[in-house]
């Protein structure tokens, strides 16, 4: 894929041919990743596919792709990290929608991977997801230096772990027998959906060899995003429609989960999600054009209707 093909130039108020571009590029790198074997474990690869092939906002591969153009890293090597992360949060939902979890029936628009394959299934191509990411990442073609790989390694896992993206989602599970106060959720979404989000930009300065003191405004920008991002997850939860959303909405009402929008209500949450997007911005303003695309993203990201 050529890097003009991602790196278009985007309006504010549409990221169509980036989210295409990037969509299409992680298409053909999980086709080539997982071919099907002749042999008894290829319903395990059909089911990655399955999961992880069309479909999906791939908000954190473009995240990644924008955070390595301000630095102007290599764009396959960009996109190999993209890979990843997309590893990472496929897997995470595959895990998310078993019946021990969310018990979801669709997602991204077609049955979710327990119900078109079974649950054993699912569990084993998660996890082969989940091992593919850091395969990739500590891959010497990923990056020449091996203390910028075992940093990639090392922020993934963390970001995903119990400290992050895992830890968030117990603190989901628990959100059905316990009531949070906004402290609560903010502090549940920082870690189920913003850990990620905040490694899509550390990613960035890792293959840039940015020194860590040079980083804090793609840290702000990431935290900031990372909520309104979530805000507008449950905007969309209360006001947006399956069939646009490829999912069941309505779930964490019905649940009775303590959400933004239960604790702030429509418009009050509306607002905080642009003020923090306003923010997540600003933090890029010692950046040139060469932030456009996260300013973009951003903008898109409450904006969007799934």
């Amino acid at each position: 894929m050529t890097q003009e093909a991602v790196t278009v130039h985007v309006s504010s108020t549409s990221l169509k041919p980036a989210l295409d571009a990037i969509g299409k590029a992680m298409d053909q790198r999980f086709d080539r990743l997982l071919q099907v074997p002749a042999d008894s474990s290829a319903k395990l690869y059909d089911a990655m596919r399955h999961a992880a092939i069309g479909g999906g906002k791939r908000m954190r591969p473009l995240l990644v792709v924008a955070a390595c153009d301000l630095f102007h890293v290599d764009r396959e090597r960009a996109l190999r990290v993209a890979l990843a992360i997309e590893c990472i949060h496929v897997y995470s939902l595959i895990h998310d929608d078993l019946p021990c979890m969310d018990d979801d029936d669709m997602r991204r628009g077609k049955p979710t991977v327990h119900k078109a394959f079974d649950e054993a299934t699912a569990v084993l191509a998660g996890d082969c997801l989940h091992a593919l990411a850091f395969e990739i990442l500590a891959d010497p073609a990923t990056h020449e230096d091996p203390f910028a790989r075992c940093e990639l390694v090392t922020e993934l896992a963390v970001s995903s772990g119990p400290s992050g993206m895992g830890g968030g989602q117990m603190m989901d599970l628990v959100a059905e027998h316990e009531l949070y106060d906004l402290a609560g959720v903010t502090r549940l979404q920082a870690l189920k959906t913003g850990a990620l989000i905040g490694f899509c930009l550390e990613a960035g300065a890792i293959m840039g060899r940015v020194p860590e003191a040079q980083r804090t405004p793609l840290r702000g920008y990431a935290r900031d995003l990372g909520l309104a991002f979530q805000i507008a997850d449950d905007l969309l939860d209360v006001e947006g429609s399956a069939e646009a959303a490829g999912k069941a909405v309505g779930k964490d009402a019905a649940a009775g989960k303590a959400t933004f929008v239960s604790l702030m209500g429509v418009e009050q949450a509306r607002t905080q999600a642009t003020m923090l997007i306003d923010q997540a911005i600003a933090h890029l303003n010692s950046f040139g054009e060469e932030a456009d695309l996260l300013r973009a993203i951003a903008r898109f990201a409450i904006e969007r209707d799934r």
